[in-house]
């Protein structure tokens, strides 16, 4: 059975690519990164993909003249690959609706905290702040919405009283590391579909939170 092609798109230091990487070391795992694009040149990201020997291409915003034909050229880049499923990891700019609606449940991004709550930037502070027993992090398929679509995978963490955004963010990366993966498998493996905006799971729906480790 062919593995699914994956094209991963980063912004950053690239963990959640590494451990996307160290998944599809495994030749029993089912996918392959084919491609991984940045937005941004010399990232330890950039590092982590090359020293596993996957292609590597930065698309910088300067010098197009609008963020559709940004999204216009990555959709170039990424057509000789024949990729099947773009996975968003720490990718720090917004797609084009052209873009996510190409894409559409064909793309799925990893964020830090239990969707829907907390949508967007500095989501552990202001998790702190709003004084709840625990975060995590879930990936989702992507919709024009930032940070909605519907949810493969969620793993939770307890928020200790001294925490900092710093540890709490911490504690979820780990949890990060392994759904990440786990949401590609499923895919992979065509164990997933979506009704009416819904992930299920081998038919069923999707119980949407997984509890991994919460004493991590």
């Amino acid at each position: 059975m062919a593995k699914l092609k994956l094209c991963v798109f980063i912004s950053g230091r690239g963990s959640n690519l590494q451990s996307l990487i160290e998944a599809c070391a495994d030749d029993s795992y089912p996918a392959k990164i084919a491609l991984v694009i940045s937005n941004i040149d010399g990232i330890q990201g950039l590092e982590r993909a090359k020293a596993a020997g996957i292609q590597t291409s930065v698309i910088n915003t300067k010098g197009f003249n609008s963020p559709s034909s940004v999204d216009t050229s990555i959709i170039e880049a990424i057509k000789s690959f024949n990729v099947d499923l773009i996975c968003l990891a720490g990718y720090m700019r917004i797609l084009s609706d052209k873009f996510v609606d190409h894409w559409q449940d064909r793309m799925i991004n990893i964020h830090p905290s239990l969707l829907p709550s907390f949508k967007g930037l500095d989501v552990q502070q202001r998790a702190i702040d709003a004084g709840v027993r625990f975060s995590g992090c879930t990936v989702h398929y992507v919709r024009r919405e930032m940070d909605t679509g519907p949810i493969i995978l969620q793993a939770a963490v307890p928020v200790m009283n001294n925490d900092s955004a710093e540890t709490l963010a911490e504690r979820i990366l780990k949890q990060e590391h392994k759904i990440y993966p786990l949401a590609v498998k499923l895919i992979a493996q065509g164990r997933i579909t979506i009704k009416n905006e819904c992930v299920l799971i081998d038919g069923a729906i999707n119980p949407g939170s997984i509890l991994i480790n919460p004493e991590a």
